[in-house]
């Protein structure tokens, strides 16, 4: 069975660059120097037509996964919109004040997107226990976890990992993200049974216009999907 890269994308040229590159799925977002937030509704318009799986990210603002009553509402209506626009899947993940997984929100959030796919985000790597939330996110019926097995990186994070294949026993798809290049890929797949992998396949992006830049409008370091950096983690793979 062939390995999977998903691409996580957050502009059109980036999505075009990801389906260029060879991307076999993508994780549309917005804002991905926070770590993505949800993509416009165009966004995911212009992203249904792609010829690949695409995933929504359902994050309404930046910071820690625990969200008021408002922001909830706000992922139930983006998880309409993501069907409506003709969208595979939505990638979702909400935290309890002691950072395990909300289960009842959670509940909430599956059941308005059923139908489609589902994937649980790295809110799991923040989890006090990665097993109990193994076991949670199989039965809330999620088809993968994006993890990096609670580290910063997920090569820093590969014994962790080699736990949760061990006890997913194929019942639920972990696919690790998070540092994934080509200089880390191959030993992650040395030590982990990988089907899927996921990353940003990103280079620095230079600033055009320094005038944006001066008024706010531009961030330091911002960086750009590479088609290049897709096909060479593609090849790996």
């Amino acid at each position: 069975m062939p390995r999977l890269l998903e691409v996580c994308v957050d502009d059109p040229d980036g999505l075009a660059a990801a389906l260029r590159g060879g991307a076999d799925r993508i994780e549309l977002c917005s804002a991905l120097a926070l770590g993505g937030l949800t993509p416009s509704a165009g966004f995911m318009r212009l992203a249904a037509t792609a010829p690949v799986p695409v995933y929504a990210m359902i994050r309404p603002r930046a910071g820690d996964f625990v969200f008021s009553p408002d922001e909830a509402d706000s992922m139930l209506r983006d998880i309409e919109v993501a069907r409506e626009a003709g969208l595979s899947g939505v990638v979702l993940g909400v935290s309890r004040e002691d950072a395990r997984l909300d289960i009842e929100l959670l509940e909430r959030l599956l059941a308005a997107a059923h139908g489609l796919g589902a994937t649980l985000h790295r809110a799991f790597d923040l989890v006090p226990d990665l097993s109990d939330a193994l076991e949670d996110a199989i039965a809330l019926g999620f088809q993968r976890i994006l993890t990096s097995g609670g580290a910063r990186r997920a090569v820093d994070g590969a014994e962790f990992l080699a736990e949760l294949f061990d006890r997913a026993r194929g019942r639920i798809a972990i696919m690790p993200g998070s540092g994934v290049t080509s200089a880390t890929l191959p030993t992650l797949m040395e030590r982990l049974p990988i089907r899927e992998v996921h990353s940003s396949c990103s280079s620095p992006r230079p600033i055009r216009s320094h005038q944006a830049k001066h008024l706010g409008f531009a961030g330091q370091g911002e960086r750009r999907t590479d088609e290049s950096v897709v096909r060479a983690l593609k090849a790996l793979l």
